[in-house]
């Protein structure tokens, strides 16, 4: 067996063992990350470790998470949080169905971090979507942030950041359908202006009708070099290789077999690819990847998140091969150490004059949407013309499903002035697939209404009644549970919540990355408004939390 490797297994066995007795102590939830945290990539300064993933359609993008112990995450920025960042190329406006910002590579050399990503929008005139890689840069992972800078001549959607000798590269995929080759290659960026500089070299390459390259990233390690391929064949089956080599100058070889020991009788997670992996202080190999949670073998609502595992050396098959298995209560890799962990607040009451760093739209987020300062305790969303639709932005503002039983509710102010204005619950998947419980003005009456859209159908209205009792305050609750959602309003904190529909929980579904909001909603219908609605309360309970991260108090 190649020298290098050997080592590589070594230290993954040797160290298996050293935090046995604590791992059987301590134990967290998987996934790490949850609600659509898809592509994860990860890398680690000191005892800190970073996450970012990618956002598709939603605003702000490229959300990054900070981690001492690889157990509690905590969203800390945004690579992309200002609209100013945003270019002719590089945009939300147009984004529909997977397109967006996505399949990021977060790494960190001499003292700045550096984020490459792919921004794939829909191209009107010629249908198609059009792929475009860029860096951004910062001192601290909390930004502030660069703009993006374009890296002209790669088409790849695929694309990896790597240093080495204080050098910056970029390796990306190809495939060359004709003859099915596809190939990994390396080449020079040029530190200041992020441009493809020099020759590029072919790393990998492979003739394959089953296999294709889903994504990869590169690795220095020690004296020599690592290559992650992360593979995808024509049945969907995902697969994973390392690959070593020596030198830049010498082909990649003996490569690795990672495969998932997961039982499928007991599929609780399926479809984990989309992998990165870092090396944590005692030496160990950790692999960060994306996948779903089934539910009872359905789609999830809170699309792919974020799952973590141990590479372990398979010593039952005595052969050179790792495995990982993805545990829903997965021991610790570390000792527990981020004392200033807190979990998300899920409960807000709006006496910032901004919203929490977790709120997102969909989309870019427009101007004069909303208004946190002019009267304290209350979000106040104005009613803007645009409605949900796939060609543009609208007045959204919402939290990622992080669990499928749940409750939401919000308490609203709702004074309209003309016909169209609409105020209320929002829970939405793509801009076809959403649910609207909220109040419209119609006919001069205002109308509590249930509007639901599912996926590859057009919108309905489920339900509505005209609320002559209505006093301008209402109260707004959606729950579900065990596959049967409920929808309730009251006009008082202090009445019973009354009923008003029931629908299959099952109506706003993930289509594989991006998870379900909950959010509200305010829309004008088409025609100009000066007018807002208020809301003093929006908050969430997850009915059947899942094991508490535990750290020491």
């Amino acid at each position: 067996m190649n020298y290098f490797f050997k080592i590589l297994l070594f230290l993954v066995f040797s160290n298996a063992h050293i935090y046995c007795a604590f791992s059987q102590l301590q134990k967290f939830s998987n996934p790490i990350i949850k609600g659509g945290a898809s592509s994860p990539s990860i890398c680690k300064t000191g005892k800190d470790f970073y996450i970012v993933n990618s956002s598709f359609e939603y605003f702000p993008a490229l959300p990054i998470h900070h981690s001492k112990d690889l157990a509690n995450w905590t969203l800390i920025s945004h690579g992309i949080n200002k609209k100013k960042q945003f270019t002719e190329k590089i945009n939300l406006l147009n984004s529909n169905l997977n397109s967006g910002i996505q399949n990021p590579t977060i790494r960190y050399h001499n003292g700045k971090f550096y984020i490459v990503a792919n921004s794939k929008n829909p191209n009107k005139a010629k249908l198609i979507s059009q792929n475009i890689n860029f860096v951004i840069s910062a001192k601290s992972p909390k930004g502030p942030w660069s703009n993006p800078i374009i890296i002209d001549d790669i088409k790849s959607e695929n694309i990896d950041l790597f240093f080495d000798n204080n050098k910056m590269f970029v390796s990306y995929s190809e495939v060359e359908k004709s003859s099915n080759i596809n190939s990994v290659w390396l080449q020079e960026l040029d530190s200041t202006s992020f441009q493809l500089i020099g020759e590029k070299k072919l790393l990998w390459t492979h003739s394959s009708i089953k296999n294709s390259i889903e994504n990869s990233h590169f690795y220095k390690k020690d004296s020599g070099y690592l290559l992650l391929i992360n593979f995808m064949d024509s049945s969907n089956y995902r697969s994973s290789k390392i690959y070593n080599c020596k030198n830049l100058n010498s082909p990649f070889k003996n490569n690795i077999e990672i495969y998932n020991s997961n039982n499928p009788l007991k599929k609780w997670m399926s479809d984990f690819r989309n992998t990165d992996m870092v090396e944590i202080s005692n030496n160990r190999l950790v692999l960060v990847g994306d996948g779903i949670r089934n539910k009872d073998n359905n789609p999830s609502n809170m699309g792919k998140e974020t799952f973590i595992a141990s590479l372990e050396n398979d010593i039952i098959q005595n052969s050179n091969n790792l495995y990982f298995e993805i545990q829903k209560k997965q021991s610790y890799f570390l000792p527990i150490n981020d004392l200033k962990y807190k979990p998300l607040s899920l409960k807000y009451e709006f006496y910032n004059n901004k919203l929490d760093i977790n709120w997102v739209h969909r989309k870019e987020k427009l101007a004069n949407s909303y208004d946190l300062i002019t009267e304290n305790g209350f979000l106040k969303m104005n009613y803007l013309s645009e409605v949900i639709n796939n060609n543009t932005g609208y007045n959204f503002i919402g939290l990622k499903q992080r669990e499928n039983n749940f409750e939401v509710s919000t308490t609203m102010v709702f004074n309209p002035v003309q016909n169209g204005e609409e105020a209320g619950l929002c829970m939405i998947q793509k801009d076809d697939n959403y649910i609207l419980f909220d109040v419209k003005r119609e006919d001069n009456e205002n109308v509590l209404q249930l509007v639901i859209n599912p996926k590859n159908k057009n919108a309905i209205l489920k339900k509505d009644l005209v609320m002559r009792k209505f006093k301008n305050h209402i109260e707004l609750k959606i729950s579900s549970d065990n596959g049967i959602q409920k929808y309730y309003y009251r006009f008082q904190s202090n009445e019973l919540w009354k009923l008003f529909e029931t629908s299959s929980s099952e109506i706003v579904l993930s289509e594989g990355n991006t998870a379900s909001c909950f959010g509200l909603y305010a829309t004008s219908n088409g025609t100009k408004s000066s007018n807002f609605a208020k809301f003093d309360l929006f908050k969430i309970i997850y009915l059947n939390s899942p094991i508490l991260l535990k750290k020491h108090e």
